[in-house]
């Protein structure tokens, strides 16, 4: 008789040992084929890949000066799985100036894949960074006593100057954030931060080299793999020549010195920004070695914040530098022509609505009204632009058709330099009205933007490229702080002309007015100049005591400069942005100083706004 329970007792233990066996079969699939940590193991018993660090490019400004170059600093590596043998910690400890509580601490640090996502044991992994070369040479003595340790070559950013810290930015080791978006990075590589260090970081960085050296049983080096063959060279960083000139940079960060506020100056037929200056700002060199992190904390949490680059992320009320952009609007716009009179008894009044305005001439023509920079004048434009039911249907029509004129202008969006962390500003249009005013609004009920007030907000920069636009009599060019980079051709962007919809003809009433401000005007200070200079002053309203904002260019043709100049409660613009732009002015143009405007220099130097808890 068939015995079924011992047949299938043999099934059940066949169908065991069958399964076993598929288990190590996809055990050993997966070891070989799909992990690397044998790869791994059996690599770093044979080989060390040693990467070559990439020379960084260095930074030149428009006259060939030397701005940022590279110092040789090194970087102390571990191995975790070849550092298990035991050292003399006290002594390790002591060749590198640490103690042995940050001993210990990084080591946990460099095992933690939270800390450190990218973490084997088989491959190298940074212990410390930057070291000098004093620090390298005491170290380098001891090493053959601290197994699985080695020294990397890297070099460090060195700035020549104080100067221009928030276009130059600076370089500090990678976050994880940094590490996940690019695989090019590694933990304990340096990326740029801020500036045109970050801006063209692709370009400046290089690419890695790699060395594959040979060991044998023991560890020891014994020298190149197949004489270099599987070698990769570094390839340098490509060298940038920035658009900044560095003197006018230094005069223009020395005349904001105890000041909040900003200055940029652009040159017209290019876009090329000649000086970007932002008040409080701080020395780049600050920002160098182990201690940049320390540095940078402090930085940021101080109530003047000087890591803001106020220049492009400051959004400001543009104040009567405004009113050209409304002389340019109305007059393409058939609103007023330049002969249009308005009257002015020390400001607009219609309908109980009363806009304050200084004492001048009434009535007057465009040209005087912006020469006196009349409110009144600006005001009855932009009323009778919102109120004309001949040309635009409604009033959204016609705020609209007003929004589209600034943006052409460079107004409310970002104008795209070449600067990580630039603001919009902002210009309203009908929906934006609609919705605060619930539909119900109308040109009176808006008539501060006339001025450069109101919800209308500008970047220093975006007013400087105003300046920049209509000494072009039409057209801009995307401000940019980089001129050339090596072996690369000039991004499009920057090379492309900007056409705005006002015509050729509005444009050339606004320099005449311009040029009227200088001569007998709100700038009449800089008719001092013996080239011809046309500019517009803003008092802009703040809470406490007005912005002191310039907007010119010069000369008036064939321009070479324009500025823009914004003090935080500064005043009137003439008591300070338009001085201020003036030595700017003279320093471009001759290339120094008189010894009037070098002394005119030193006192404005020396001038001091006395800030409050609000503008922290």
């Amino acid at each position: 008789m068939k015995d079924y329970n011992l047949e299938n007792r043999r099934f059940i233990i066949g169908g065991i040992a069958i399964a076993i066996v598929v288990v190590y079969i996809i055990r050993l699939f997966t070891l070989q084929l799909l992990s690397d940590d044998y790869k791994k193991n059996a690599d770093s018993n044979a080989f060390l890949k040693k990467i070559e660090y990439p020379s960084r490019g260095i930074i030149n400004d428009r006259n060939g000066t030397l701005l940022v170059y590279n110092q040789p600093a090194y970087d102390i590596m571990v191995i975790m799985n070849e550092a298990k043998e035991r050292i003399d910690t006290v002594e390790f400890c002591q060749a590198l100036g640490i103690t042995k509580d940050f001993f210990v601490k990084r080591m946990a640090e460099i095992k933690d894949r939270n800390l450190n996502p990218g973490y084997s044991r088989f491959t190298q992994q940074l212990f410390m960074s930057q070291l000098s070369n004093k620090e390298f040479s005491v170290f380098q003595e001891k090493i053959f006593r601290f197994p699985g340790f080695y020294v990397q070559k890297r070099s460090i950013r060195q700035y020549t100057y104080p100067y221009a810290a928030h276009v130059l930015g600076d370089v500090g080791e990678v976050s994880t954030g940094d590490i996940e978006e690019d695989d090019y990075y590694q933990p304990g590589d340096y990326i740029g931060k801020l500036g045109v260090e970050r801006f063209y970081e692709k370009a400046l960085r290089g690419e890695k080299g790699v060395q594959v050296l040979l060991r044998d049983a023991h560890g020891r080096i014994q020298g190149k793999y197949q004489e270099g063959k599987y070698d990769k060279r570094p390839i340098a960083g490509k060298d940038l020549t920035l658009s900044l000139d560095i003197k006018l940079q230094d005069l223009g960060e020395r005349l904001l010195e105890g000041k909040i506020g900003s200055i940029v100056a652009l040159e017209p037929s290019t876009g090329e920004v000649l000086c970007m200056v932002s008040s409080p700002t701080y020395d780049p060199r600050r920002l160098v070695g182990r201690n940049r992190g320390k540095m940078h904390k402090a930085l940021s949490r101080n109530i003047w914040k000087p890591l803001l680059n106020r220049s492009i992320m400051g959004q400001y009320p543009p104040g009567s530098t405004f009113k050209t952009t409304q002389a340019l609007t109305y007059m393409t716009e058939g609103v007023i022509t330049p002969h249009t009179m308005f009257q002015c008894h020390h400001g607009f009044y219609h309908r109980g609505l009363h806009v304050g305005c200084h004492s001048h001439s009434s009535p007057l023509s465009l040209v005087e009204a912006i020469s006196t920079s009349c409110n009144s004048y600006f005001c009855w434009g932009l009323y009778y632009m919102m109120g004309n039911r001949k040309k635009y249907p409604n009033v959204d029509f016609a705020m609209d058709t007003w929004r589209d004129y600034m943006v052409s202008m460079g107004f409310g969006y970002k104008l795209g330099i070449d600067l990580p962390g630039e603001k919009r500003g902002l210009i309203p249009n009908a929906q934006f009205y609609d919705k605060a005013y619930k539909g119900s609004w109308n040109g009176l009920t808006v008539i501060s933007i006339s001025i450069g007030q109101g919800e209308v907000n500008l970047t220093p920069l975006q007013i400087a490229n105003l300046g920049a636009t209509i000494a072009n009599r039409g057209y801009y060019y995307v401000p940019h702080v980089v001129k050339k980079v090596k072996e690369e051709p000039l991004d499009t962007t920057f090379t492309h002309k900007r056409q705005t919809k006002a015509n050729r003809r509005s444009y050339d009433y606004v320099v005449a007015g311009m040029r009227s401000s200088v001569l007998k005007g709100t700038c009449k200070h800089l008719a001092r100049l013996d080239f011809p200079v046309c500019g517009k002053t803003g008092t802009a309203q703040n809470r406490g005591q007005d912005h002191s904002v310039f907007m010119g260019f010069a000369p008036m043709d064939n321009p070479k400069i324009a500025i823009a100049v914004y003090v935080e409660n500064g005043g009137f613009g003439a008591d300070f942005a338009v001085p201020i732009a003036g030595v700017l002015f003279e320093q471009y143009m001759k290339g120094k100083l008189s010894p009037s405007a070098a002394k005119e220099a030193e006192a404005l130097q020396h001038r001091r706004i006395a800030y409050g808890s609000h503008n922290r």
